[in-house]
């Protein structure tokens, strides 16, 4: 017998909804506690779900009655009722990446955010071996209220953009690189020690940050 033991609560204790690690968990789980979530909460967020998980949700939930949102980039998936209610906008968040392949953290991270609440402007492949592509990237969101700053590599771009914004910096290390880059360990340690103002989250982390992100966004509007 399995048990699914959804923390429907969350949202009004923590200010966010529980929100799914799929990568631990079958496929057939999944598509238990999305039909939990939706009966329950009316939406279900999964992070870190590949193609064939993803398939056998969608495949379980009527697409009559609710809406979905899955990018594969990105590993996540969002479904829920079509009368659920849009949550209200708390304000800006911008998302930089500095090559490629951080995209799908980014995507995470922005899929995230949208649901949470936050409009979000993204510019990607901004890093640091072409610096001069940053300030262009900023001057474009020079609106946002918090910035995800996303890496691989040495890790450095956060570092470099902390240093000329004013508004809050959220890194996100991740696991893009040669042989020590560690899997974003390196990047990590960068982040950490940086001479600039971060905060720093856990290695591919794209959830995380933007969770961050929000709950920065609506302790500035109370």
């Amino acid at each position: 017998m399995k048990i699914i033991n959804h923390d429907i609560e969350r949202s009004s204790r923590c200010g966010i909804p529980e929100v799914v690690y799929g990568e631990s968990k079958t496929g057939e789980d999944l598509t238990d506690i999305t039909k939990r979530f939706l009966a329950e909460s009316g939406r279900a967020i999964i992070t870190k779900i590949d193609d064939v998980k993803a398939s056998k949700v969608l495949k379980s939930v009527d697409a009559k009655k609710n809406a979905v949102t899955y990018s594969s980039k990105g590993k996540i998936l969002v479904v829920k009722r079509k009368d659920y209610k849009k949550p209200d906008v708390v304000g800006d968040v911008g998302i930089l990446t500095a090559g490629t392949s951080d995209i799908p953290v980014a995507e995470e991270a922005r899929i995230v955010a949208e649901e949470l609440g936050c409009n979000v402007e993204c510019r990607y492949d901004v890093g640091i071996a072409g610096i001069h592509r940053v300030f262009e990237a900023l001057e474009n969101l020079k609106d946002v209220k918090v910035l995800i700053v996303i890496a691989g590599m040495e890790g450095a771009l956060p570092s470099v953009v902390s240093g000329l914004v004013s508004v809050p910096v959220i890194a996100v290390p991740t696991s893009v690189g040669y042989g020590t880059a560690e899997h974003g360990r390196t990047a990590l340690y960068t982040m950490l020690n940086s001479c600039t103002p971060l905060a720093v989250v856990n290695i591919d982390n794209g959830y995380g940050a933007a969770v961050l992100a929000y709950k920065i966004l609506l302790c500035g509007k109370e």
